[in-house]
């Protein structure tokens, strides 16, 4: 017998990961955990704009990228816009990615300079307000809309690079997801938040990889449940799940995607 339950409920052969038809914005989108991000949106269907300070090379060529220094709120707001202007409808899912510890390395808190810790900050946090101020209001007017940031272990704990700026910024990005997860939810735009594990995927990373040594090294993988290192493509495939239908109610969350560190 056919109950009134079983009439309402969803097919469950909905492909659920098809973003055909969906706008698709990454910020950060030439290396590592953007680029896989773009890739993954771009073979899953959408239609995937990014922006970066540096050129891309190889990677899915569906994928349109713009040169954009985000620490530019004006030139953010502009990519935003022009995003919109070239999609001809409000961005579905806006990831911001862009981030980073703009090629500083640890030092004593005495010995930060104000342009460094500016830097940094800029970079991580106010890139993202910016890009989340300028997409709102076309999500807003659609109705619809998820919002994707990328923290980082060093979100919810001290961080491993040891920079005092990278740690505060995290956290704050962690803060503004989940603020901005209460304030845009009645709009029907989700907020949350994917914060990786360590994984190797640019310059900066393979430095402080190679800074530890062997014997460190050994230890971090070791501390790691999984017992390896996790890589871009396996943040890209969280980001999607939080982008996704398969994540139609979940909203003001972070997701560690660390291995069981």
């Amino acid at each position: 017998m056919t109950t009134s339950s079983d009439t309402n409920a969803p097919a469950l052969t909905t492909p659920a990961l098809d973003f055909s038809g969906r706008t698709v914005a990454v910020s950060g989108a030439a290396v590592g955990f953007g680029r896989a991000i773009a890739d993954r949106f771009a073979a899953a269907g959408a239609q995937v704009f990014g922006c970066d300070i540096a050129g891309r090379e190889g990677g899915d060529p569906r994928v349109v990228l713009d040169e954009v220094d985000l620490t530019d709120r004006a030139a953010a707001a502009a990519w935003i816009a022009a995003v919109e202007d070239r999609a001809g409808r409000a961005i579905d899912v806006l990831v911001c990615n862009a981030g980073g510890v703009a090629g500083q390395t640890d030092r004593p808190i005495e010995e930060v300079a104000d342009a460094d810790w500016d830097r940094v900050v800029a970079v991580n946090l106010g890139s993202t307000f910016a890009l989340c101020r300028a997409a709102a209001p076309g999500m807003k007017r659609a109705g619809s809309g998820a919002i994707v940031t990328i923290t980082s272990g060093a979100a919810l704990q001290a961080s491993l690079t040891g920079i005092q700026s990278y740690c505060s910024a995290k956290h704050a990005v962690l803060g503004l997801t989940r603020q901005l997860a209460h304030e845009l939810g009645p709009f029907g735009i989700r907020v949350n938040s994917v914060a990786p594990g360590f994984v190797r995927t640019n310059p900066a990373t393979e430095r402080q990889w190679l800074s530890y040594g062997p014997e460190r090294q050994q230890q971090l993988v070791d501390a790691i449940a999984l017992k390896r290192l996790g890589t871009a493509d396996e943040i890209a495939k969280a980001v999607l799940f939080f982008a996704s239908d398969l994540a139609s109610f979940v909203n003001g969350q972070i997701l560690s995607v660390d291995g069981g560190r």
